[in-house]
């Protein structure tokens, strides 16, 4: 008579070995002093967001220890805003039973029985603290799902690898610092009536702000940019054109951008820029000299009527341009000393022989040194320009 066959027994790790992979699983294999620059980074950026409200409505004269009680107050209605009135009710009632002791009364039921019932505030209050945990937990992931989202679609309307464009070469790269970025980078052909008419455009942007505004007003730009390129139009006309459908979407000039677009032809090598305040680009020629693309206008969004000047320069061989936003070089360290432009030099100019991809790198490497654990607190957007 045959047996059915039992399946094989799987024997069970250890508890050593358990408790290894329930804490690999916990903290995704970072060390422990990476979990606590990480910490450090996130407890920073918090506190930024709650202190800029306090700052806000502190007033100026009070006493120190006045100072001190109206900071303390404002802190907790900073924090205590930002969640509904349901879960404002959730935190109070936890804070009210975390402090209050444990109690409790007693009664005599019909055979006269003393019972004693204990009531352990401190229970139920860090119930309903984990309760509210819960809740928050539950939005930041329906958010950050959503924002994914938006960061995978703002990612295709930016370019994939750099172009293959005759007589330069070219490297770019873009650094959030939310999860959606307010900068854009982008480089494209812009045909012409005939062969000799086609340019490339490239175009670096910021606009103010941060996170999931300032990045449907990028893709807004990004929209206008691509439509208005492909007419028939000088630089002046098309920057005009951009910036009066950016005053139109800038709810009073609170929301403008700065921008720097220029076209390449290539069989001239030259750049016909406008600079529509944005930080100015660096031009390094070959010989180590320095030039800054300045020529322009107000950024896009403030004024309607305004008038854009061009200008135009030539790149010889071994010259570079750098366009940049102003994360980069108003980038902070744990001291908010910024960056700034002088360390940006001395990069460019001790890797002037590099690539622009090993220029890239070692640009962004001497940032990341400079600033360390310190929460980035701006996009931040390179697009380097290496002339052959």
């Amino acid at each position: 008579m045959a047996t059915t066959p039992q399946p094989a027994t799987v024997p069970r790790p250890p508890f050593g070995v358990r408790l290894q992979q329930f804490w690999q699983r916990v903290t995704d294999g970072l060390e422990v002093s990476q979990l606590w620059s990480q910490f450090e980074t996130e407890a920073r950026t918090s506190y930024r967001l709650y202190s800029r409200d306090v700052a806000a409505k502190t007033p100026e004269g009070l006493t120190h220890r006045g100072h001190h009680l109206h900071v303390v107050k404002e802190f907790f209605w900073s924090v205590l805003e930002k969640l509904s009135p349901a879960r404002r009710v959730l935190l109070l009632a936890a804070f009210v039973m975390l402090v209050f002791p444990s109690s409790g009364f007693s009664y005599h039921d019909s055979g006269h029985e003393l019972h004693v019932v204990e009531l352990d505030f401190h229970f139920w209050g860090g119930l309903l603290m984990f309760l509210l945990l819960m809740l928050e937990i539950a939005d930041r992931v329906v958010m950050k799902r959503d924002l994914q989202i938006a960061r995978e679609i703002q990612t295709w309307l930016l370019p994939g690898a750099p172009p293959q464009i005759p007589g330069i070469s070219i490297a770019y790269t873009t650094r959030p610092a939310n999860t959606v970025a307010g900068d854009y980078y982008d480089v494209f052909p812009r045909p012409g009536k005939t062969t000799e008419e086609n340019r490339v455009m490239f175009a670096v942007a910021d606009v103010a702000g941060k996170s999931i505004p300032a990045a449907m007003l990028m893709a807004t730009l990004q929209a206008s940019l691509k439509t208005l390129s492909t007419e028939p139009i000088a630089l002046p006309e098309l920057v005009s054109d951009m910036n009066k459908y950016a005053c139109s979407n800038s709810q009073g000039g609170l929301r403008f951008t700065t921008a720097f677009l220029a076209e390449y032809d290539a069989a001239r090598r030259t750049f016909l820029y406008i600079n529509a305040g944005h930080n100015n680009p660096i031009l390094r020629r070959a010989n180590g000299s320095i030039e800054r693309l300045d020529a322009g206008g107000l950024p896009l969004g403030i004024l309607s009527e305004a008038k854009y000047e061009s200008a135009s320069v030539t790149l010889a061989p071994g010259d570079w341009l750098i366009i940049f936003t102003d994360g980069l070089v108003e980038a902070e360290n744990a001291r908010q000393d910024e960056y700034g432009e002088t360390q940006l030099l001395s990069v460019i100019n001790s890797a002037a022989a590099s690539t622009p991809a090993e220029m890239l790198n070692r640009m962004m490497a001497a940032v990341d040194l400079f600033v360390g654990s310190t929460p980035q607190h701006d996009d931040v957007t390179c697009l380097l320009v290496k002339a052959e």
